[in-house]
């Protein structure tokens, strides 16, 4: 059963910075691909960075290429969502997902499992 457990929310004004935390058990994650997914209220939920966890190749969203960074280690099955330089726009509750697959992909129903999120508060 793999379960996946976000932290690292919380409230922050804007420009500054969270670490997000997302440990993983229940598999060897070395044929999946991790991604954050966010979702604000009244909206959909959206990809924000995903991560092959063999190899470590990443793909961003455009609105967070620069700000944000998608890492992990291997030693702790702990995938790491870096936020820098953040806006109002980036309050949401975080998802942390998984992907059994090799190919990343941004798309929410590709993802096969999902932790329950952490809140990100950015005040302006």
């Amino acid at each position: 059963q793999v379960q996946l457990v976000e932290s690292g929310g919380g409230l922050v004004q804007a420009g500054g910075s969270l670490r997000l935390s997302c440990v993983a058990s229940g598999r060897t994650f070395s044929s999946y691909v991790m991604g954050w997914f966010r979702q604000a209220p009244g909206k959909e939920r959206e990809f924000v960075a995903a991560l092959r966890w063999s190899g470590g190749t990443t793909d961003y969203a455009d609105s967070v290429k620069g700000r944000f960074t998608i890492s992990r280690d291997n030693a702790k099955n702990t995938m790491y969502l870096q936020m820098i330089s953040l806006k109002p726009e980036d309050a949401a509750v975080y998802y942390c997902a998984a992907r059994r697959s090799v190919l990343a992909v941004t798309t929410e129903r590709a993802y096969d499992y999902w932790g329950q999120g952490t809140q990100v508060t950015v005040s302006s």
